[in-house]
């Protein structure tokens, strides 16, 4: 009989030598957003390819199958929601996945990738999406015969396969099930804001606001709410986002914005949000499930609660509204609190999905979701996205965006081959409300404490409700033992309603 601990500590081994390899693929993508010269892409192209080729390589080695055979007695003897049964099930679905798709595929993927991201800054910035359309085309090919490699899952549809790599067991039918009525939901909640009349004054938040000044704000947020920048750092990149490469260094990026306020701050609290994830998963799990995020869902949850939940309150202005007319004392001359807290809860239709309102930001997640779908099982070509795109917005938004930069080409995902990834956002914001509902059962006065400036208790309760089971449960079943409910999006419409409809009088 093979010895059970022996074999565990090999598997475990394994794991992490693999993780620090993918790290490094990981601190060459940071570079790459930030620091990359545009004509060193192709090169880093090849660096990459070769890295998630050898990541492959080891993800794939027949020791693994022959480890996860001997270790498939540890659920019955230590338990299924064991941490020991939770790292032979991860690694087995790892290995299972990895299988099934070729190393050419998984080089080509990666390669494509960083070539395609280049080409889609080029494309933004010139409003051309003809200039992307052939790296589209070349990704969406590749992520069908991903999606094709994978397999169908039972009952399911093509999509489910590559949904499944951010938001495991999820699927395309079950997501359709709670985006429907939150859809409901926020129409009715839109259509009564629409007709109150009211609306804020929200040139307030396009005043100039100096892009310096703004970093060292967005800093002093980020660290209030438990983001360590001794184990972190805050950088520019054409699309703001969190890379955590590794333990004691997770990197955040934002863009500035001199003439609109909330971009940048808003942006760094949500990549802080996930930050603090990153730093609070278990240092020593490094490597196995027990050190990675439950999903891409409860990641985003992280993010969502502390830009907004957190963030967009009035207990949390007051207290960071007069360090803000400190460092803005020209733009918020004159402006009471409770205006600003106004100004930056406007609701209205607008282009770019992350500068969105808390209400509108689930609508264009749906459209994103919509489209994927199309895109992934051959009913939508890249070349007819635009059209696509902008009749689907003018019917959820009413309006046409004038360009593809404001349309089709504001977001970075698809050029990276990240289908799959967009449904995660708006499961996370119901994810974050229904946690956030928990934690002042568990915490109290969660209003009393963010007015004075109290941010670690909430922080703290994250860390060890969330952060610390790391992938130990699938994320339904860690709502369900967090909160003591199975995920709805009940609380996020309840959050909704509450907050807007006293700002709005309806």
């Amino acid at each position: 009989m093979p010895d059970l601990q022996q074999t565990y500590t090999a598997l475990v081994e394994h794991l992490r030598e693999t993780a620090v390899l993918r790290s490094c693929g990981g601190l060459l993508g940071w570079d790459e957003q930030t620091c990359l010269p545009p004509e060193g892409a192709e090169h880093r192209a090849n660096q990459g390819a070769l890295i998630a080729g050898l990541v492959h390589e080891r993800s794939t080695s027949p020791k693994i199958g022959e480890w996860l055979t001997e270790l498939a007695v540890v659920e019955g003897l230590k338990g299924a929601e064991s941490p020991e049964a939770a790292v032979v099930r991860e690694a087995r679905r790892n290995y299972e996945r990895s299988t099934k798709l070729p190393r050419k595929l998984v080089e080509e993927l990666s390669r494509v990738g960083t070539l395609s991201q280049q080409e889609w800054v080029v494309a933004k910035k010139n409003k051309d999406f003809a200039h992307f359309e052939p790296w589209l085309t070349k990704m969406i090919g590749l992520k069908r015969e991903e999606a094709q490699a994978v397999g169908i899952p039972k009952g399911g549809v093509i999509y489910d396969a590559l949904l499944d790599d951010y938001e495991p067991g999820a699927s395309t039918a079950e997501i359709n099930s709670v985006f429907a009525p939150l859809r409901e939901a926020t129409v009715t909640l839109l259509s009564d804001i629409r007709g109150s009349g009211k609306r804020p004054d929200d040139s307030i938040l396009t005043r100039s606001y100096p892009v310096d000044a703004q970093g060292e704000f967005a800093k002093k947020g980020a660290s209030a709410i438990g983001f360590s920048f001794t184990a972190g750092r805050l950088d520019v990149s054409a699309h703001p986002f969190c890379s955590g490469i590794g333990p004691g260094d997770c990197r955040l990026t934002t863009r500035y914005n001199e003439f609109h306020f909330p971009g940048a701050f808003f942006g760094v609290l949500h990549e802080a949000g996930h930050g603090i994830y990153e730093q609070g998963l278990p240092r020593a799990q490094f490597g196995t499930c027990l050190g990675e995020a439950a999903s891409l869902g409860i990641h985003e949850s992280q993010s969502r609660m502390w830009e907004n939940l957190v963030g967009r309150s009035l207990p949390f202005w007051k207290h960071f509204y007069p360090q803000a007319q400190a460092a803005f004392s020209d733009a918020l001359k004159g402006v009471k609190l409770e205006e600003f807290h106004a100004a930056i809860n406007d609701v209205q239709p607008s282009w770019i999905r992350v500068e969105a309102d808390e209400i509108t930001y689930n609508l264009h997640i749906m459209l994103r979701f919509e489209l994927e779908q199309q895109l992934i099982d051959g009913r939508l070509e890249a070349r007819d996205v635009p059209d696509a795109w902008n009749s689907a917005f003018q019917r959820d938004f009413g309006m046409t965006p004038p360009d593809a930069s404001l349309g089709c080409l504001q977001d970075v995902h698809w050029s990276a081959g990240l289908l799959g990834y967009f449904p995660t956002y708006s499961l996370g914001n119901m994810f974050a409300a229904q946690l956030f509902e928990a934690a002042r059962e568990k915490l109290g006065d969660l209003d009393a404490m963010f007015a004075r400036g109290e941010f670690m208790p909430l922080k703290e309760w994250l860390n060890t409700s969330v952060h610390a089971h790391g992938q130990r449960y699938r994320s339904g079943r860690l709502i369900e033992l967090v909160t003591g409910k199975k995920p709805t999006p009940d609380a996020l419409i309840r959050h909704l309603n509450s907050r807007f409809r006293p700002l709005f009088g309806v």
